[in-house]
């Protein structure tokens, strides 16, 4: 028994779990019944939302003074970096499906109804005049959407790209730094990682109302205004999320928090927001450039 207990970490008794389940359950059935026009599920949706808050504060914070105490062993983080590991791939596959949602608009299904393998010109029976050219503006049956004007890529993306570049240049130097035992570094490297995410966000927004106001370019913009916004509004939620997760962080290691030996909560941090770096290149490459 003595040899099981200094192997495995037994969590006490928590009432947080079913918290969150109850504040999840009550802000996608009162945001499902916003949607249906039903005026009391804002009252749900917004009640489900303070009670998630809350849950995050206290569960979270029960972790760290769990960390920080030093009631966890090896086993326990090798736990939570499979725990990591394994949300991180769910989210490489939620992007993939995007991104093939993409890839087969682009490469199947605009040379099908263009005509291209069939025999025929498709195009011809659904309607005349129409182009399968990329991206695919109000050229089809009754001009859906109307005319818009693409995102260019070497404007505000390009000035994106090159924020989460360095931001992740700056999130590996605070890294080091941490494991050399240079608080200092460490907290100018995060600060600036936080400052670069919330600098790409603004940016975000700017880009998001020159679409809107300038370039005609809105969800309703057929096929491409579509997977545009669902991809760049994603991995905008995603960047928001991870810059979060890495003021809290700083906020940690500005209270001493972490050690050059046992520091998990920063590198899953790191490596979420590593993961977001990575998919905007994917964003910018096949979204924006290509």
């Amino acid at each position: 028994m003595a040899q099981a207990e200094s192997n495995y970490y037994i969590p006490h008794g928590s009432y947080w779990p079913i918290t969150g389940s109850i504040a999840v359950c009550s802000l996608m059935v009162g945001f499902s019944n916003v949607l249906n026009g039903d005026t009391w599920g804002k009252y749900l949706m917004f009640f489900g939302a303070i009670v998630l808050l809350v849950m995050l504060f206290g569960w979270f914070g029960a972790v760290i003074k769990e960390s920080e105490t030093g009631a966890y062993n090896d086993q326990v983080d090798t736990s939570f970096r499979w725990g990591m590991f394994w949300f991180i791939f769910s989210e490489v596959m939620f992007f993939a499906a995007f991104f093939g949602a993409l890839f087969y608009t682009r490469v199947y299904s605009l040379p099908w109804l263009g005509g291209e393998g069939t025999g025929a010109t498709t195009n011809s029976y659904l309607w005349p005049g129409f182009e399968a050219i990329w991206p695919l503006t109000a050229n089809g049956p009754g001009e859906i959407g109307g005319e818009f004007t693409p995102m260019p890529a070497w404007g505000l993306p390009a000035i994106n790209t090159a924020l989460l570049l360095t931001s992740g240049v700056t999130l590996t130097w605070a890294h080091h730094a941490l494991k050399a035992n240079h608080r200092g570094q460490l907290i100018i490297g995060l600060f600036l990682t936080v400052l670069l995410g919330a600098i790409f966000m603004v940016l975000q927004g700017v880009e998001y109302y020159e679409a809107y106001q300038h370039l005609g370019l809105t969800l309703g913009s057929g096929v491409y205004g579509s997977t545009f916004f669902m991809l760049t509004g994603f991995h905008g939620m995603h960047v928001t999320i991870g810059a979060i997760i890495l003021f809290v962080i700083l906020i940690r290691c500005i209270r001493g928090h972490f050690k050059p030996e046992h520091h998990f909560g920063f590198e899953a941090a790191a490596w979420y927001w590593h993961f977001v770096d990575v998919v905007w290149l994917g964003l910018f490459i096949f979204v924006y450039w290509v």
